[in-house]
């Protein structure tokens, strides 16, 4: 036991860990997570403004003009898709379908390359 406490590195550089794709997706999949509740006040307002009258419907639409705004609901989008289809992803992996490293690594390829494009698409619809 001592033998292995002295080969185990003293700093890590995070920097230079390559981290496998698994591992960003899962990172970006936490990041999302906490992007989702951060923003939850601000869609509970917008969708306020959007039922409580005709008028704050008129507001709520001038609002979503500005482009701030549409960048944020666009990123907002991004954590919504990327963090449902990494759910996906995780559903199926405790299911044990999809654990083997190679089919891990492409259906975390597979998460980006849905929830990207899905992303663009949607997004140039709300801008």
């Amino acid at each position: 036991m001592a033998e292995t406490a002295r080969k185990r590195p003293k700093y890590l550089n995070l920097i230079k860990i390559k981290l496998p794709i698994a591992g960003i997706a899962s990172i970006l999949h936490r990041v999302s997570g906490v992007g989702i509740f951060l923003m939850l006040p601000l869609l509970v307002w917008l969708f306020e403004l959007s039922l409580r009258s005709p008028e704050s419907f008129q507001e709520l639409q001038a609002v979503i003009t500005h482009p701030v705004l549409k960048l944020i609901l666009i990123g907002l989008l991004w954590a919504l898709l990327h963090h449902f289809c990494m759910g996906i992803r995780i559903l199926l992996i405790d299911m044990h379908i999809g654990v083997d490293k190679l089919q891990a690594s492409a259906s975390a390829k597979m998460v980006l390359a849905v929830s990207l494009p899905l992303t663009l698409i949607l997004g140039a619809k709300l801008w």
